[in-house]
């Protein structure tokens, strides 16, 4: 399925990308605050900067459960808004993974490359749902 076509049908119901990356959000922190703390030594990454990682997806559950409550004429901004924050975050998250280049393992980089894939993505498709919201309201 192609991502203009998720889009389509996801303008009817932009509400519910909230939910998703609030769920995604949370799995991203119990994998890095948890999982990936555990088996520290497969992935490479200290657990001080997968501990920073992991801070921030809570927070952007946080601001999805805010924005699924607020109305719905605030929809498209705050999901420009979380996508904008996805993205600094991937930038972040591959930032980290280049400055540990000594020490993170090859699973390391599998983890960082998978979750950025998934987290740009859905960061694309906030941003063409708002886009799509404040074009049908023009």
């Amino acid at each position: 399925m192609s991502l203009d076509l998720i889009t389509k049908k996801m303008v009817s119901k932009p509400k519910q990308l909230f939910i998703i990356d609030g769920l995604g959000a949370l799995l991203s922190a119990f994998l890095l605050g948890i999982v990936l703390v555990k088996f520290e030594s497969v992935f490479g990454i200290p657990v001080f900067t997968l501990y920073i990682l992991a801070s921030l997806p809570i927070l952007f559950a946080l601001y999805d459960i805010s924005a699924y409550c607020s109305q719905a004429n605030k929809t498209p901004s705050l999901l420009k808004g979380i996508a904008i924050l996805n993205l600094l975050y991937c930038f972040l998250s591959i930032g980290f993974a280049f400055y540990h280049l000594q020490i993170i393992t090859t699973w390391g980089w599998i983890y960082f490359m998978g979750e950025t894939l998934i987290v740009l993505t859905l960061s694309l498709l906030e941003y063409k749902v708002a886009q799509s919201l404040r074009q049908k309201v023009n």
